[in-house]
């Protein structure tokens, strides 16, 4: 696989995820210990959004790298 296909992938990967996270609203969980005595052990999970600036981003640089695959292939 050359590497105007692999960009061409990424970029299409990237568009559709940022997309997704733009219109939708993504996040991510994290799990933290809290409190450890002995055996016991409680744990908190706390979710963090996807800032959209960050899903921007992500269009951006995936449409710069699509277009950059297509008119290359010419």
């Amino acid at each position: 696989m050359n590497t105007r296909m692999i960009a061409m992938i990424v970029g299409v990967v990237l568009v559709l995820g940022g997309a997704y996270v733009l219109v939708e609203g993504g996040a991510f969980t994290s799990r933290e210990t809290v409190l450890d005595i002995g055996s016991l052990s409680v744990s908190a999970e706390e979710r963090h959004p996807i800032p959209s600036w960050l899903a921007g981003i992500a269009v951006a640089v995936g449409a710069v790298l699509l277009i950059g695959g297509v008119t290359r292939a010419r």
